[in-house]
């Protein structure tokens, strides 16, 4: 059997949420569905830099588009006076040829977001940080944010080895296989010398 199902499309309605909410008729999903994909890839690129942007929501209605960006440093996105968040509304109203709100959530403990760990973890093998030291630490992180648990994967040539190999690191519990648990998870990819190394973090705040 093959385990192909992504961990947060199999708990929606459990123990996730949809990251795009609105209802299309078959004239106007495909410009949508393109135009949410444009969105989060130009917010991502935009502060590709360091690692800050936890998620993007979009909602839609027949008039507006409101996506809500949590992130770990709102002064990040909203500039001095308000500026890089002006900037940032006009990019997007041009992808969109809609008006669009934006809201700015700020994540209080982003060592609980998997996204966040992750692309942190990816940024430090960037910099050839050992591998070992960079998991762990983020793992001690997370756990005295106060998660339940954390798993961490790293695949790829490890600290520029010869041969490829995956190691793993597991800190409490991470039921998986837990319908009701919430687990966050995500995948981000590290371009070393060596080539990439993908990351992938899990991380379990309880049971909803």
């Amino acid at each position: 059997m093959g385990q192909k199902v992504d961990p947060r499309s199999f708990r929606l309605q459990v123990s996730k949420d949809w990251a795009s909410n609105w209802f299309a008729p078959k004239t106007d999903f495909k410009k949508w569905l393109l135009q949410d994909i444009k969105i989060r890839e130009f917010i991502e690129k935009k502060y590709s830099e360091r690692p800050t942007i936890a998620g993007i929501k979009i909602e839609r209605s027949h008039n507006l588009v409101t996506v809500t960006i949590a992130t770990a440093k709102a002064g990040v996105i909203i500039g001095r006076g308000g500026v890089g968040i002006n900037d940032l509304k006009a990019e997007l109203e041009k992808i969109t040829s809609m008006p669009v709100r934006i809201d700015v959530d700020e994540v209080k403990k982003p060592e609980l977001s998997a996204k966040l760990v992750a692309e942190n973890i990816a940024a430090q093998l960037a910099r050839r940080i050992n591998f070992r030291r960079a998991t762990k630490m983020a793992a001690q992180s997370t756990m005295a944010a106060g998660a339940k648990g954390i798993r961490i994967e790293v695949s790829g040539r490890l600290n520029g080895a010869e041969m490829s190999r995956s190691e793993r690191l597991i800190e409490g519990s991470v039921p998986l296989h837990t319908l009701r648990a919430d687990v966050d998870f995500y995948i981000a990819r590290s371009q070393t010398i060596a080539g990439i190394v993908g990351v992938k973090v899990w991380i379990y705040k309880g049971e909803k």
